[in-house]
C-alpha cells in the first residue's frame, strides 16, 4: 500500500519522537535515577521474561518440524517390530481407529489402533497400551495382533525400571519379551496369563519379579480390551 506523502510525513516524526524518548530513557544520568526504583526493576524483570518468552517461542516453532519427524520414525519402527510387513499394504499411522479404554486400566481412556490391510482387508491390528503399575513407574509397550487375537509381536516403548534386572523387558537386553508371540486369550487359560512364580507359563527376573508380572498383566488386559472390540476392529 503506497502512502501519501502527508501520512508518510505524520509516520516519520511519531519514529523521530519514539527514538528520541528511548534514547534519552537510556542515558546513563537516567538510568542511574531509574535503577533503585521498584517499578524499573520489575519492569527489567518483566522485559528478560517476555524476551525468554519469545526466544522460546521462536526455538520451539524452528524445531517442531524435526521433533514430529522423529516421532514418525520410531512410531514407523515400532509398527515394523510388532506387525510383519507382509501382511499389509497400507500407511498403518494414517489407518487408524480409536476406542474407549478406561475400563481396561491400559493406561489410557481410549486408545488408537493401526490397522493393518491387505487390499483393503484388515490383517492385523497394532495399538499402544501401559502398565501404570510397574516396579519405577509406568511401562508403555506396544503389541500386534492378528485379526484372531494372536500376538505377532510386544515391544517395550518406555520404562523406568532397575538397570541390570528389570530392563531386561527390552528386546535389546533379553529375549524374554518374544515369549508372548503366538499366545492369545485362545490358547492360554487367564490362570496361565501370568509368571511362573504365581502360577503361570512366563519367566520372571531373579530379584525383579514385579516388572514382568506387571508386563504380563498388562499384555492380558490389552488382549481382553481387543476381544471386547474384535468384531470392530477387524470390520471397520
Amino acid at each position: 500500500m503506497k502512502l501519501d506523502p502527508a501520512t508518510r510525513q505524520r509516520l516519520q516524526d511519531k519514529i523521530a519522537v519514539y527514538r528520541e524518548f528511548i534514547k534519552n530513557w537510556l542515558e546513563p544520568a537516567n538510568l542511574a535515577r531509574l535503577r533503585p526504583r521498584l517499578e524499573f526493576q520489575t519492569g527489567i524483570l518483566a522485559g528478560f521474561a517476555l524476551l525468554a518468552s519469545i526466544l522460546l517461542g521462536v526455538t520451539n516453532c524452528s524445531t517442531q518440524g524435526t521433533i514430529q519427524q522423529r516421532l514418525d520414525e520410531d512410531l514407523n519402527k515400532s509398527l515394523q517390530e510388532v506387525v510383519p510387513a507382509s501382511l499389509y499394504d497400507n500407511d498403518l499411522r494414517q489407518d487408524t481407529l480409536t476406542i474407549s479404554s478406561a475400563d481396561y486400566n491400559i493406561g489410557a481412556d481410549k486408545t488408537t489402533v493401526y490397522l493393518a490391510k491387505k487390499a483393503g482387508k484388515v490383517t492385523a491390528v497394532c495399538f499402544k497400551f501401559s502398565a501404570p503399575d510397574g516396579y519405577s513407574g509406568p511401562i508403555n509397550m506396544i503389541m500386534g495382533l492378528d485379526r484372531d487375537g494372536n500376538i505377532l509381536g510386544v515391544r517395550v516403548l518406555g520404562h523406568k525400571e532397575t538397570p541390570g534386572l528389570g530392563d531386561k523387558i527390552e528386546v535389546a537386553k533379553s529375549d524374554w519379551i518374544l515369549s508372548f508371540v503366538g499366545h492369545s486369550l485362545d490358547n492360554l487359560t487367564s490362570s496361565q496369563w501370568a509368571v511362573k512364580k504365581d502360577g503361570g507359563i512366563f519367566d520372571q527376573f531373579a530379584g525383579a519379579t514385579i516388572t514382568p508380572r506387571k508386563s504380563v498383566q498388562a499384555t492380558y488386559r490389552g488382549l481382553q480390551w481387543f476381544k471386547a472390540h474384535q468384531a470392530q476392529l477387524i470390520n471397520p
